[in-house]
């Protein structure tokens, strides 16, 4: 098919552009230039793309030594103070007029050791004798953590005794214990330092090692059901705190009942005009579900062990809206704003925080409080009503009219009864005194 059959069929026109529209339409090309000290062959490999790793300038490949500057490389002999054997080696040496460099081998500054207390014979009779390692296991065992700088694998490797790791690190340990404490002044110098302060713990470390090796070698669907154990534990925990928080406003309400009766105030007596068990569940309901859900947020923040401060804030003020509606949480919003206060501390300190949750608890008792009032208002009108209503000795055909000749009170005025017009009873007669209509032919 050729161009045209297709601007056929496409209901374009056959007129072919211009050739300076079809050179503006094409992009041009960039040019790049092959930097000078690179062979076309590496950059037509790289495409111009900028190098890994970086590169020496090539100006200082070219730069050519001052004039007064005589430069030679020599096979120069050298010493590391890092070997005590005063090993003498030669390598090629940068001489600049004929002067070779001093000082130092280059890499010796990498050579680092770790520092290993050593102890005399008489420290070991006093304070470092065990039943499980004999003298020359010791001073062997010292002399190969000297030679391995503590990797303890490979010590317990090329130990000539069968021992553990575990053994090896355990005896390290309090040997070093044992003679801080031997060579301190006073308890108190080394107290706080970490062999002291963090003693190493050989049971603790065996089952760390055995807890690893399990997890490292079961299989996918052992992960799958620890998965589900875990999820499952967490969901009773969460079940449990938040039953044990219910129970307190339970509590807590009993103590203020026995305190209303202690005051002379009979619970169940009619201080109002209804008690608090017929309040709506909204009013009361979402304090008891607010302290479950804090409770269920707090220990699912606790297994996190760590977290943002801004995650936990989240959660718990979703925690704390979780009771309460749509409507309601737009409303404490609307109350921050007019406060102006952030709907997020911009620092979320820990006390910013606290305080940031203190506040819209607040705002929510408030408004609970409101609806409370609102529903309290609502019912002593309804009943102040429904009192006037029930009266037996008022009338029904009364109503009850303001004198403007009294002070406030009310006098019955009568209905006005409609008259009926004369005539009116005999122009719609009953239909019992109506007249039979007479047959017709075409009814037979």
């Amino acid at each position: 098919m050729g161009g045209t059959d297709a601007k056929d069929i496409l209901g374009l026109p056959k007129t072919p552009l211009s050739l300076t529209q079809e050179k503006k339409s094409r992009p041009q090309k960039e040019s790049h230039r092959k930097p000078d000290g690179i062979s076309r062959e590496v950059y037509a490999l790289t495409g111009g793309v900028a190098p890994l790793m970086p590169s020496i300038d090539v100006t200082q490949l070219k730069r050519r030594p001052p004039a007064d500057e005589k430069v030679s490389w020599q096979w120069l002999p050298f010493t590391s103070s890092a070997r005590k054997d005063d090993l003498q080696l030669y390598h090629w040496v940068r001489v600049v007029n004929n002067v070779p460099p001093t000082g130092d081998y280059n890499f010796a500054k990498y050579n680092k050791s770790v520092d290993i207390l050593n102890y005399t014979d008489e420290e070991y009779e006093n304070h470092l004798t065990d039943p499980v390692w004999t003298k020359e296991e010791t001073d062997q065992f010292f002399e190969f953590c000297h030679n391995f700088d503590l990797r303890f694998v490979v010590i317990a490797d090329r130990f000539p005794v069968s021992r553990t790791v575990e053994e090896l690190k355990d005896r390290y340990y309090s040997v070093n214990r044992a003679l801080l404490r031997a060579r301190a002044q006073s308890p108190a110098d080394v107290a706080n330092h970490p062999l002291i302060k963090e003693p190493y713990d050989i049971t603790r470390d065996r089952e760390r090692k055995r807890a690893l090796s399990m997890v490292l070698s079961q299989s996918r669907h052992q992960e799958k059901k620890d998965a589900e154990i875990l999820a499952e534990a967490k969901r009773i925990t969460e079940m449990r705190l938040a039953a044990r928080r219910a129970e307190e406003p339970v509590v807590s309400a009993n103590e203020n009942a026995g305190l209303d009766k202690a005051d002379g105030v009979v619970p169940g007596s009619s201080v109002s005009p209804s008690s608090n068990s017929q309040l709506p569940a909204t009013a009361v309901a979402p304090s008891t579900l607010t302290m479950a859900d804090y409770a269920s947020t707090l220990a699912s923040l606790r297994m996190l062990h760590v977290y943002l401060r801004t995650y936990g804030l989240e959660q718990m003020v979703q925690a704390a809206s979780s009771a309460v509606g749509l409507r309601t949480i737009k409303r404490v919003e609307q109350t921050l704003q007019d406060l102006g206060v952030n709907l997020k501390p911009k620092v979320p300190t820990k006390t910013v925080c606290d305080e940031h949750l203190e506040l819209r608890k607040e705002i929510l008792t408030l408004l609970n409080l409101q609806k409370q009032l609102q529903y309290k208002e609502s019912e002593g009108s309804s009943h102040r009503e429904g009192s006037f209503a029930a009266m037996p000795d008022t009338p029904k055909d009364r109503v009850f009219a303001s004198d403007p000749f009294s002070f406030g009170a009310e006098r019955p005025i009568k209905k006005e009864q409609k008259r009926k017009g004369p005539g009116r009873q005999a122009d719609t007669p009953s239909p019992a005194h109506k007249r039979p209509r007479k047959m017709k032919a075409s009814d037979l």
